[in-house]
Order: C-alpha cells, then structure tokens, then sequence
C-alpha cells in the first residue's frame, strides 16, 4: 500500500515540476542497502539468537506441564509462562524495533550527506524511479557498513 501511495505521489511530483536541464537526480536500490548492511546482519544475528531465548521458554514450560498431572497446576504453570514468554517477547521486539530505526536513520542521514556532497536536487528510491537517475546504491551500501 506505502508503495502505490509512494508512486502515485511521484507521478504527481513529475507532472507537476517540470525539471530544468541540469537537474542532477540519483536513485537508490534501498532494499539492496538493507540486504548488504553489515549492521542489520548483525542485528538479524542477534534477534534470531533471542528467539532462541523464547523457544527455551516454552520448551521448559513443555517439560514442567509434561511432569505435573494436577490441573490446576498445569494452569499456574502455563500462565506463569505465558507471562514470562510475552515480556521477555516485548523485550526482543522494542529493543529489536529502537536498533531497525537507528540503522534506517544511519541510512537516511548517508543517503542526504552523499546528495550534498555530489550535488543531487533529488534522490529517489530506485523501485519507485521507472528511468533515469545515476545508480549510487553501491555507494551507500559501503558508507553505511563504513559507518557504525
């Protein structure tokens, strides 16, 4: 859905302006930027690594509910876990969510310093761009893995 709103805002952008001569215009393949970061594989890593955390969770609460025959403490047992398993979960996902962000604000702030520093008027993403625009997605995938 953010796609077609991102296109048909593009469409909009290009019949409205008309574009001099000398505009310098660049696009980015920001998927590929995402796939290459060494820091999201890192953060991939590290979140994978936590899920592992959860399974052991309920791996344990699977062996304590197997030995217990008394219903109603199989009902304590499973809601303790449950509770265990949703805050150690909420845990993963914030912490999980606040590094994507701070990665995607490293991106955004590579991909404005590089169009200063060549004199870009607009960089688009390069999935929205149907021609035209110099490629410096390679040029972002190494300043962002540059940077930590």
């Amino acid at each position: 859905m953010k796609k077609i709103i991102l296109s048909a805002c593009c469409i909009l952008l290009f019949s409205q302006v008309s574009f001099a001569n000398d505009t310098n215009i660049a696009v980015v393949d920001l998927q590929k930027v995402v796939d290459n970061s060494t820091q999201v594989k890192a953060l991939k890593k590290e979140h994978s690594t936590k899920i592992g955390e959860l399974n052991q969770i309920i791996s344990k609460a699977q062996a304590e509910i197997a030995k217990e025959t008394d219903a109603k403490k199989i009902v304590e047992i499973q809601d303790k876990y449950t509770n265990q398993f949703n805050t150690k979960k909420a845990e993963i996902d914030k912490m999980y969510s606040g590094k994507l962000a701070n990665i995607e604000s490293k991106i955004k702030t590579e991909i404005s310093n590089k169009a200063k520093a060549d004199g870009y008027d607009f960089v688009f993403a390069k999935s929205v761009a149907l021609y035209g625009g110099k490629d410096i997605t390679a040029d972002i995938s190494n300043m962002v893995n540059k940077t930590k």
